[in-house]
């Protein structure tokens, strides 16, 4: 069954793409145009957004230093030169996603491996800052969800104490609520036409799990299927490889954490605005993936692929990988809210039967 290559209820534009030495003339993103949530601030549910993306590619097998790809300009309403700065970041993660090699796409944010954030080369790249941004939002926006005054914090304390009276015969016991979540690729489907030299990416999914879930099936994410084979299951971790043991929380919290927050932040992920920028990097990413595994042959290949060059995609200041990785720990050890609620039981005085 063959898809059409355009959607007539989409905008789109071509961009030129010419790599010399540092790639020309792409935009540079300023260090002081980049913004976390400060640390201690519950960060909510955000509403859903379509961002520019990559939507295609098409390449010159006779000229392997000329790309034109294909924007979608989704519910954005930049301005010309607005759209030239964006365009500019998304052929950046592109770029990026051919020199880094596969082995070192990720990002770990955790206070247990201040030594394991982000490998050299890729944390000096835009991409490899923006995951490392998006990952600290996935954290905030997390410890955000279980807070006991909202409806989502609500409906989970009310599942949690449920399962600790089935459990233990009483809700009074301590429980940790300490689980690392990991982002990885679910789907990716890419429409080709060989003869034209064009890849089109149709359909794209990002996976939402526990830490412990990862773990149990990492053995089967290699199984054929199960992304299309369009990228490897092992390239956009929010938590990879962890080599300490950090606590978890205990089963039951798991299970409601999985009922009541994985599939709201699953839905986070692949609709909302608050990760736009990894929606953003994954389209880069699959279509630098297809690129890669069509045209091996190529110069471009042959000079750049794998090679760790990162010149013209990296960022002005080395050290912003620290400073997330500073603004997390400070986020980590002060929480995103302080709660403490006092319920007199039925039947003392004052409190109604």
């Amino acid at each position: 069954m063959t898809r059409a290559l355009y959607s007539q209820n989409l905008s789109y534009i071509i961009l030129l793409a010419f790599i010399v030495n540092t790639f020309g003339p792409i935009p540079i993103t300023r260090a002081d145009e980049f913004r976390l949530p400060a640390p201690g601030v519950r960060v909510g549910l955000s509403p859903e957004f379509n961002p520019p993306i990559l939507k295609g590619i098409k390449v010159h097998p006779d000229n392997p230093f000329h790309f034109e790809f294909i924007l979608d300009k989704g519910d954005s309403d930049l301005s010309n030169d607005q759209l030239k700065v964006e365009s500019g970041k998304l052929i950046k993660y592109f770029l990026a996603s051919l020199t880094i090699p596969e082995r070192d796409l990720w990002v770990n944010l955790s206070p247990y491996e201040k030594s394991r954030i982000v490998p050299e080369s890729f944390g000096q790249t835009e991409m490899g800052r923006d995951l490392l941004a998006e990952d600290y939002m996935l954290k905030q926006i997390t410890a955000t969800l279980i807070y006991p005054e909202e409806a989502i914090g609500k409906k989970f304390w009310k599942r949690i104490y449920e399962e600790a009276a089935k459990k233990f015969g009483t809700t009074n016991i301590p429980v940790n609520t300490f689980n690392k979540v990991w982002i990885l690729p679910q789907k990716a489907v890419v429409y080709e036409n060989a003869k034209a030299g064009i890849a089109y990416v149709v359909e794209s999914k990002l996976k939402v799990m526990l830490e412990q879930d990862y773990l149990a099936t990492e053995k089967n994410l290699r199984q054929p299927g199960d992304m299309a084979l369009a990228v490897s299951p092992s390239t956009l971790p929010s938590e990879l490889g962890l080599r300490v043991k950090a606590p978890q929380g205990n089963n039951f919290t798991q299970n409601v954490l999985r009922e009541i927050v994985i599939p709201e932040l699953a839905k986070e992920v692949n609709e909302n605005k608050n990760f736009t920028q990894l929606r953003q990097v994954y389209n880069s990413l699959i279509l630098a993936t297809w690129y890669k595994k069509k045209i091996k042959d190529s110069i471009l290949a042959q000079v750049y692929e794998d090679k760790n060059k990162v010149a013209g995609v990296n960022i002005e200041d080395p050290q912003e990988k620290q400073k997330i990785y500073e603004r997390y720990l400070q986020a980590f050890k002060k929480g995103v809210f302080n709660y403490i609620k006092e319920e007199v039981p039925l039947g003392l005085p004052g409190k109604e039967q």
